[in-house]
């Protein structure tokens, strides 16, 4: 049996990870409004994300006003799709 990725199973990471799974993108506002973090917060998770390679940073103006779009990358999907074959392994584990 393998271990969980530590970096998915954290439950705020996960639910971004879930949301992004299901998008093509989503941004800095809709993640705070949908999961309650601080800014702080979910900053400090996308970086994690993003330097573990699972997520995609866009950084962009709309106007003058700074904006940032998330998007789940082909390695953010693969690691998810087996986080949760090993999670279904446990589960079976009797």
């Amino acid at each position: 049996m393998n271990e969980l990725d530590r970096t998915i199973h954290e439950p705020a990471r996960l639910r971004i990870l879930m949301i992004l799974s299901g998008v093509d993108v989503a941004d800095f506002n809709f993640f705070l409004e949908t999961l309650g973090l601080t800014k702080g917060n979910l900053s400090s998770h996308m970086d994690k994300l993003e330097k573990a390679g699972f997520v995609e940073v866009i950084k962009s103006f709309q106007g003058k006003m700074p904006h940032t779009d998330f998007r789940l990358t082909d390695t953010g999907r693969a690691a998810l799709v087996a986080y949760w074959a090993e999670l279904d392994s446990i589960r079976k584990m009797k």
